[in-house]
C-alpha cells in the first residue's frame, strides 16, 4: 500500500454457507511499498462474518514466473519427435541428411479483419503470413446483415469468408445475437413478444442454415453477464433458446459463451470468474450445448498471475478456452500496448486449457479499436513486432541433421504439419507428419 492507500482487486469467489470455499488470485507489485496488506470484504452492504483459513502468499521473480512458462510451453506446445531413415531392406542408414520444415501451426492464433482486407492484396497477404485463424469484427452482427426487417445481406461476410477460405484459415462466427441493446438493430429494439420472437427465430434460422459446417465456433449470445436485452423481452429461458436452436442448426460448430471484464479485471462484479461458471453451468443445466469459454481480453494493465489464477479455475470445467478478443487499450503508449501485449500473450500461450487466441486488431482507415499491429503502409508497430518475435518463438522453423548410428534423427518440435526431406547418395525422399499432443516419442520413419 502507496501513501495514496492505491487498492486494488487481486482476487475473487462466490462464498456460500456453511461450507469453505477457495479463493486463488494474483497481483504484480509495480513499485517498492512500505507493507501490502490483503484486505478481505464481501461486494455489498450486508453484514457477513468472513473466516479465512490456510492463507498462503507465495512471491515470484520475473525470472521464475518466465522459466515457468516456458516449462508449460515445451511439455503443452512440443513434442518429442524422432525419424528413423531404412533402405527397402530395412536395415537402418547412418549419415542421411535430413531436412525438417514446420508447414503449418497446430495452435490457432489469428487476428479479427474487417471489410477493409477486401481487394486489398497487401494486407491479405500480410495477414496471411501471420495468422492462421479469424473472426469477422462486425460484418456476421445483425445490424450489418439486416439493417432494415427483411432487408438481408451477407455480401461481405460472404467475401470474407471466401477469402479465409482459399488460405486455409479456420473462422470463429460472431456473433449471432448481441445482449447489449446499443448494438441491437433499432428495428428489433422496437419489437416484443411475438414479434420480437418471430424476429429471432428468423435470424437464427437464416444466419445457421446460409454458414453451416462453415465457422468452427459462434458467440451465440455475446455479452450476457453484463446485458440481457432479449430475455427482459422475451423471459428468462430466452438464451437457452439461442444455443438450442443453434446446435440443432449447426451441430459441428462449438457454442460459446463470450465476455469481458473476466480476465482483465476482478473489480467487474458482474463478470467475476464466479459469475461465469454459473452463468455457464446453469443454461447447460436447462439442456444448452455449451462448449466453449469465450474470454475478450480487451486490457488495460494486465495482471497476469490474476489472468492465470482464472484461468486455472476455468480451466477445472474442461471445457475449450479461447481468448477472443485480445487488445491493450489505446489510452498507452504503443510502446506500452506491445509490452502488455507480450505478457498477455505469454500468458495465454503458457496456459495448457486455452486453445485458441484471437486479436482484436482489425484495420481500418482511422486505425483499428483500440490497437494496431501495422501502420496503413503495413509496416510493423510496435504491437506488430511482438506478435512476429513470439510467431517466430512458437514455431519449429527449418531444422537438419544426420541420422546417427541407430539410423536416427531426433527433434523437439512445436505442435503442427511438417515436410521431411531425406537425401542419402544419390536417393531423395520426401514425406510429411503430423505432430499433435501427446506425452509420448512421435516416430515417423522413411524409406529410401
Amino acid at each position: 500500500m502507496s501513501e495514496n492507500k492505491t487498492i486494488n482487486c487481486v482476487g475473487t469467489v462466490t462464498a456460500s454457507r456453511g461450507c469453505w470455499s477457495f479463493l486463488k488470485g494474483g497481483f504484480v507489485l509495480d513499485e517498492p511499498l512500505d507493507y501490502s496488506l490483503l484486505f478481505f470484504q464481501n461486494s455489498d452492504e450486508r453484514a457477513v462474518d468472513l473466516a479465512i483459513t490456510s492463507a498462503s502468499l507465495q512471491p515470484f521473480t520475473d525470472q521464475e514466473w518466465s522459466t515457468n512458462q516456458q516449462y508449460i510451453i515445451n511439455t503443452e506446445r512440443k513434442r518429442a519427435v524422432t525419424i528413423h531413415v531404412a533402405n527397402t531392406q530395412g536395415e537402418r542408414l547412418q549419415g542421411a541428411e535430413i531436412s525438417v520444415e514446420q508447414v503449418s501451426k497446430d495452435f490457432p492464433f489469428g487476428s479479427a479483419i474487417a471489410k477493409t482486407i477486401l481487394g486489398n492484396l497487401p494486407y491479405q497477404n500480410w495477414f496471411v503470413k501471420r495468422f492462421n485463424a479469424a473472426v469477422f469484427e462486425n460484418e456476421l452482427k445483425w445490424y450489418a446483415t439486416e439493417p432494415d426487417p427483411g432487408n438481408i445481406t451477407y455480401a461481405l461476410a460472404d467475401q470474407m469468408l471466401e477469402f479465409v477460405r482459399a488460405n486455409q484459415i479456420v473462422a470463429r462466427g460472431h456473433n449471432i445475437f448481441w445482449e447489449d441493446p446499443k448494438y441491437t438493430p433499432a428495428w428489433v429494439r422496437n419489437l416484443s413478444g411475438p414479434a420480437l420472437q418471430s424476429a429471432v427465430n428468423n435470424r437464427i434460422q437464416s444466419l445457421m442454415s446460409k454458414y453451416k459446417d462453415e465457422f468452427v465456433h459462434w458467440d451465440v449470445s455475446n455479452e450476457m453477464l453484463h446485458f440481457d436485452f432479449y430475455e427482459q423481452r422475451l423471459g428468462p429461458d430466452a438464451t437457452l433458446h439461442f444455443y438450442e436452436t443453434a446446435h440443432q442448426s449447426d451441430p459441428l460448430a462449438t457454442l460459446f459463451m463470450n465476455d469481458f471484464n473476466v480476465v482483465e479485471t476482478c473489480s467487474d462484479v458482474n463478470s467475476t470468474v464466479d459469475a461465469y461458471i454459473s452463468r455457464l453451468r446453469g443454461l447447460s443445466r436447462g439442456g444448452a450445448t455449451m462448449n466453449g469459454i469465450g474470454l475478450e481480453g480487451h486490457f488495460t494493465i494486465p495482471n497476469p498471475p490474476l489472468v492465470r489464477a482464472i484461468l486455472d479455475k476455468l480451466a477445472t470445467l474442461q471445457l475449450p478456452i479461447w481468448l477472443t478478443e485480445i487488445d491493450i487499450s489505446n489510452t498507452l503508449s504503443k510502446e506500452t500496448q506491445a509490452v502488455y501485449l507480450e505478457q498477455v500473450l505469454r500468458e495465454g500461450f503458457s496456459h495448457p486449457s486455452v486453445n485458441g487466441i484471437m486479436l482484436w486488431t482489425a484495420l481500418h482507415s482511422y486505425g483499428c479499436y483500440q490497437m494496431c499491429l501495422t501502420d496503413d503502409n503495413f509496416h510493423n508497430l510496435p504491437a506488430g513486432d511482438v506478435v512476429d518475435k513470439l510467431l517466430k518463438e512458437w514455431q519449429t522453423g527449418e531444422i537438419g541433421g544426420q541420422t546417427d548410428d541407430h539410423g536416427s534423427y531426433s527433434f523437439f518440435g512445436f505442435l503442427g504439419e511438417y515436410q521431411v526431406t531425406v537425401r542419402y547418395g544419390n536417393r531423395t525422399a520426401n514425406s510429411t507428419f503430423s505432430l499433435c499432443r501427446g506425452d509420448e516419442t512421435r516416430h515417423f520413419s522413411i524409406q529410401l
